[in-house]
C-alpha cells in the first residue's frame, strides 16, 4: 500500500496506458463510521464523536465492503488517528481492507488527541500527483484534495472537498474552487459541498466552469429520510456519465453516491 504524500510527483513508474478507460468513483461523507439513524441521535450518540466505540469498526467493516466495487474514492468526515478512532488512520484502515493501492489523507483539523478531522482519497490508480491546498474560510482547515492523472493537455484531475457550512463561505471557497476547475480540460469535482444544485452557489460554479450535476433530483442527506441533495459528483462535458446513483448504504448520517463514466480515448490512465 502506498501512501501519496502532499504535492509529491510520481514518476519513478510510468503506468502503462489505457485508452477509453471506464471509471467507477464514489463519494461518502462517513462520518467517522458512526452510524446515525434518527435526528435524536445527534445528541444522545455525540459521545461517539469524541471516544472509541466498537461498533465503529463494524460499521467501517460495512464500508469497506462497499468500497471494493469502485476505482476512486472521496471520503469526507474521516480521521487521520485519535483517541476517537483507537489513534487509528480510517483512510488507510479503508484503503486495506478495500483492497486500494493508492491513499490519501489531508487533515482538516486536529482537536488534541481527541479527534483528527480529514478527507481521504483511495485510488486504484497510480496517479501522477497528488497535491492538497487550503480553501478560503474564517476557520482554518477547510481545503481539497487533488490527484492528477496522465499527462499534457490531457490530464483528469479529481477534486475531493467538504465545503463550510456557512453560505457566504462557500461562495469564496467555489470561486476559489472555479479558477482552478478551469485549468484542466478533464475535472470531476465530488464531496460533501454542504449546498443542493438549485442553490446560488453552486449555480454560481456552474457559470464560471464547464462543470455539470448529472445527478441533481439524488437525495443523500439525512441517511434515514433523505430530503436534501449536498452530496455532489460534478463532471465537465467530455466525461462520458454512464450511470450516477445514491446508494442505500446507512452507515453513516449521508448516503454515498456513485458514478460510472468513461473517460475519452485521449486520457491515458494507469493501472
Amino acid at each position: 500500500m502506498s501512501h501519496l504524500s502532499s504535492a509529491s510527483l510520481l514518476e519513478d513508474v510510468m503506468p502503462c496506458p489505457v485508452a477509453g478507460t471506464r471509471l467507477r468513483v464514489l463519494s461518502y461523507n462517513i462520518q467517522v463510521g458512526i452510524a446515525t439513524q434518527r435526528r435524536s441521535h445527534y445528541l444522545t450518540q455525540s459521545w461517539r464523536h469524541l471516544v472509541p466505540h466498537p461498533a465503529r469498526f463494524s460499521n467501517l467493516d460495512h464500508i469497506a465492503q462497499l468500497l471494493q466495487d469502485y476505482d476512486i474514492v472521496g471520503l469526507q468526515e474521516v480521521d487521520a488517528g485519535s483517541l476517537r478512532s483507537n489513534f487509528i488512520n480510517l483512510t488507510e484502515y479503508l484503503a486495506d481492507k478495500a483492497g486500494f493501492p493508492f491513499w490519501h489523507h489531508r487533515i482538516n483539523r486536529r482537536l488534541g488527541k481527541l479527534a483528527r478531522h480529514a478527507t481521504g482519497l483511495l485510488s486504484r490508480i497510480r496517479p501522477v500527483k497528488v497535491a492538497e491546498q487550503r480553501l478560503p474560510g474564517l476557520i482554518p482547515g477547510r481545503g481539497f484534495t487533488a490527484a492528477l492523472y496522465g499527462h499534457g493537455e490531457e490530464t483528469l484531475v479529481i477534486f475531493n472537498i467538504h465545503l463550510a457550512l456557512s453560505r457566504r463561505v462557500r461562495f469564496e471557497q467555489v470561486g476559489y474552487l472555479a479558477d482552478l476547475v478551469n485549468r484542466y480540460p478533464h475535472v470531476i469535482l465530488m464531496g460533501d459541498m454542504n449546498c443542493q444544485p438549485e442553490s446560488p452557489e453552486l449555480r454560481y460554479l456552474f457559470r464560471r466552469t464547464r462543470l455539470r450535476e448529472p445527478m441533481e433530483k439524488f437525495h443523500t442527506f439525512p441517511s434515514w429520510q433523505p430530503k436534501r441533495n449536498i452530496d455532489h459528483i460534478l463532471v465537465t462535458p467530455e466525461l462520458e456519465v454512464r450511470q450516477a446513483r445514491v446508494l442505500h448504504h446507512s452507515f453513516s448520517d449521508h448516503l454515498p453516491i456513485a458514478m460510472e463514466l468513461v473517460v475519452p480515448e485521449t486520457v491515458r490512465l494507469g493501472r
